[in-house]
């Protein structure tokens, strides 16, 4: 099944547009597994990074589509982080999950078609269902991503438009009347044409903030066959009313990411007199629980 009609399916499964995003961090893990950490190793935060986020996978399993696992947190502990990255994609795979692993990964020519190979698909090494991409290098940086899409039913997010307040220095640059977002989302709708599942989208999404509500209207608009990934909810400031004109009238066609308020609910004012460190994993149930009660409106 193409890797659009798979996140339909696992969308109206759950009844949720929620994706939990896995960015473990040394300074906000609960207390219990920062003590289990006894000596400041690499091995040993890995090994703390992976139980946390396997656990994470154990509570949210049944109540959210996808998770989003963020390389750059592993990468930061070197070999083993890599391992533990390896290792939860696949964990939140066989706990029924769809991956999509946060990588910002794009190239030109054979480089990029090895990022593609690398990480695109269950089948692949890395055997995540989708990756994010950048675009900056054109559109033959970004065909060997959507043929590894058709050969693996895998799928990529484009960024379009990102949460970041600096993503406008270049990203709202206009040449000849329309600007560098609108110039991706065009090419994100191209190359979508050819490729539309059941559902009606193809394996080719984007991704747009939810801190520029207008624009992602705008956006909603100008790639109606694109899934969206929504980040920039909740921390960074992008409430339900701004995310849910993502949607499609059938519900479909977004899914909005949430990491630090979901994965370290237990350290937030209205969890922590309910729930203590030992407690972090009913936290992070209730947190999501939340979301989706937030986002189902």
């Amino acid at each position: 099944m193409q890797f659009a009609d798979r996140l339909a399916a696992a969308v109206k499964k759950t009844g949720s547009i929620t994706c939990v995003g896995l960015d473990p961090r040394k300074a906000q893990l609960p207390r219990p597994l920062q003590d289990s950490v006894t000596e400041d190793t690499n091995k040993q935060w890995a090994a703390a990074y992976q139980t946390f986020c396997y656990e994470i996978i154990d509570v949210v399993k049944e109540l959210v589509p996808c998770v989003k696992p963020q390389a750059a947190f592993f990468e930061a502990l070197g070999p083993d982080g890599m391992v533990a990255l390896g290792n939860v994609i696949r964990y939140a795979e066989q706990a029924g999950l769809l991956v999509i692993t946060d990588g910002k990964r794009n190239d030109i020519g054979s480089t990029a078609t090895a990022y593609a190979d690398a990480y695109l698909g269950t089948s692949s090494p890395w055997g995540s269902d989708s990756l994010t991409v950048s675009p900056y290098l054109g559109r033959d940086s970004l065909e060997p991503f959507a043929e590894m899409c058709d050969q693996r039913d895998g799928g990529i997010f484009v960024l379009v438009k990102t949460s970041n307040p600096g993503g406008g220095l270049f990203q709202d640059r206009e040449t000849e009347g329309q600007t560098l977002y609108q110039s991706v989302a065009d090419l994100v709708r191209e190359l979508n044409t050819t490729r539309l599942g059941e559902c009606g989208y193809g394996p080719v999404g984007a991704v747009v903030g939810a801190t520029y509500p207008e624009q992602l209207g705008e956006l909603r608009q100008a790639m109606p066959t694109s899934w969206i990934l929504i980040p920039g909810f909740g921390a960074q400031g992008g409430a339900a009313e701004d995310v849910l004109i993502g949607l499609d009238d059938k519900g479909l066609g977004a899914i909005v990411n949430n990491s630090r308020n979901l994965i370290f609910a237990h350290a937030r004012e209205e969890y922590r007199e309910r729930f203590s460190e030992m407690q972090w994993q009913d936290a992070v149930s209730e947190a999501t629980r939340a979301m989706n009660q937030q986002l189902s409106r």
